[in-house]
């Protein structure tokens, strides 16, 4: 067992670092601004990176209640006042959560469906590899995620790309070519234009 958890496991860490960074980068003028996730706006992408964040924290804690039985489309989340201080730590507990081995074994649940803990990991790393290259993008800062997430969300993405049944959970796959750089190949597997804009989206 200890073997097989070993090979599961993924830090959290270098991913919620980059992304902690990004939200303390992101100025008052940006937060009207649009995003690669066309009902969100700036302000909208945070909060909904700081929900995340408590819903897979807890999830990993498996100490579940509203925070992990909510479905996150029930309704555009609302930015706090310290969302600076706030979501950075937030993203801090996210990762210390998923560093318990126990976190990754057994079943827990998240957005209200329960799936594999080993899953679960993965798919919360997604969400803030992805969802952090929304806001690189939105607010005009770089973004140069780690390459073991990387692989993580390559992993969990690729398996849909090929089943037109199948869409990835930000929407259907969009075409990248095979000698693309990993992040531009994962963003194409999560349904996003590598090369989008806000200026194009406005």
């Amino acid at each position: 067992m200890d073997a097989q958890t070993e090979t599961v496991m993924l830090d959290l860490g270098p991913a919620t670092r980059r992304v902690a960074q990004l939200v303390e980068g992101v100025t008052d003028d940006r937060l009207d601004g649009p995003t690669p996730c066309p009902d969100y706006a700036v302000r909208d992408m945070l909060a909904h990176l700081e929900g995340l964040a408590v819903a897979f924290r807890d999830a990993g804690r498996k100490a579940f209640g509203p925070t992990t039985d909510t479905d996150p489309g029930a309704g555009l989340p609302s930015l706090g006042q310290d969302w600076r201080a706030t979501i950075p730590r937030r993203l801090g507990e996210l990762a210390d959560a998923w560093r318990d081995p126990a976190a990754w074994e057994g079943t827990t649940r998240a957005g209200g469906v329960t799936l594999p803990g080993e899953v679960a990991g993965l798919v919360a790393l997604n969400e803030v590899l992805i969802h952090g290259w929304d806001l690189a993008r939105a607010t005009g800062q770089a973004y140069a995620p780690d390459e073991a997430s990387l692989e993580g969300s390559y992993a969990l993405l690729a398996p849909t790309a090929d089943d037109p049944e199948q869409r990835g959970p930000f929407g259907p796959p969009v075409p990248v070519p095979d000698d693309a750089p990993l992040l531009d190949r994962v963003i194409g597997l999560s349904g996003r234009r590598p090369d989008w804009s806000p200026e194009a989206a406005r």
